[in-house]
């Protein structure tokens, strides 16, 4: 691991040019407004984030982060789009968010910093949009504290996560803006355990996270065809 800038330039300009609309829970993000009580409520109950110290590494416009913050943690969130990052601030500060900052900062950056610095770090649809990212889960390894947690969660890679994550989300049912996800940088669970196992992170739970574009309804599952989330642990007594 290394502090060179782990990010996909069209990756971030994409996001960039949608951070006005990160709090429009109507909007684009639409979704991660939904599916975001699930979130928050999966890893409240794995390890309660009052008084907690929490890490958000991809934070976007901060949508997780400020939640664990209302949540008790003391909350920082990070990412590299500067436009995300200033609308998370001014959302922080109109809706009197408590115990809450945000930096422009690479997990690696951060990772060389501030070792094993958090009780708590989520990475949560993030990994799919960088190029390596066993880099980010080292870094995520690297920043919890022994005995604290790593939460991750993305897209599965398989024909029905292609139908339904990319053509049914973002072509047919216009969830998502088209190019939002590729499919070639989809993470098998597989491939996720196997980076979390190199990183020192014990696997501790999985779960899968489903949606009725009917009712707009999410829940979670034993279902990891298409979306899922991990939950992991650093051992006690690991150094970095």
């Amino acid at each position: 691991m290394n502090a060179s800038i782990n990010a996909d330039p069209a990756e971030l300009a994409k996001f960039s040019d949608l951070a006005h609309r990160w709090w429009d829970a109507d909007g684009e993000f639409r979704p991660l407004h939904q599916l975001n009580p699930l979130r928050l409520g999966w890893i409240n109950g794995l390890c309660p984030l009052q008084g907690k110290t929490v890490l958000d590494i991809g934070c976007g416009g901060g949508i997780l982060t400020d939640s664990m913050a209302r949540a008790g943690a003391q909350a920082t969130g990070i990412d590299l789009s500067t436009k995300a990052l200033r609308i998370a601030q001014l959302h922080a500060m109109d809706a009197q968010t408590p115990n809450v900052q945000y930096r422009e900062i690479s997990a690696e950056a951060i990772a060389l910093e501030q070792p094993a610095s958090f009780d708590v770090v989520t990475c949560m649809e993030m990994l799919e949009h960088v190029p390596d990212p066993a880099s980010v889960v080292q870094a995520c390894a690297t920043l919890v504290k022994p005995g604290g947690w790593v939460f991750f969660s993305t897209i599965n890679r398989n024909p029905k996560s292609f139908m339904l994550a990319i053509v049914g989300a973002e072509y047919v049912l216009g969830m998502l803006p088209r190019g939002t996800h590729e499919y070639a940088k989809m993470i098998r669970p597989s491939e996720l355990a196997s980076y979390c196992r190199r990183s020192g992170l014990n696997l501790m739970h999985t779960r899968g996270m489903s949606h009725n574009p009917i009712t707009q309804r999410y829940w979670l599952n034993d279902d990891t065809s298409v979306n899922y989330l991990l939950a992991t642990k650093k051992p006690e007594g690991t150094k970095f």
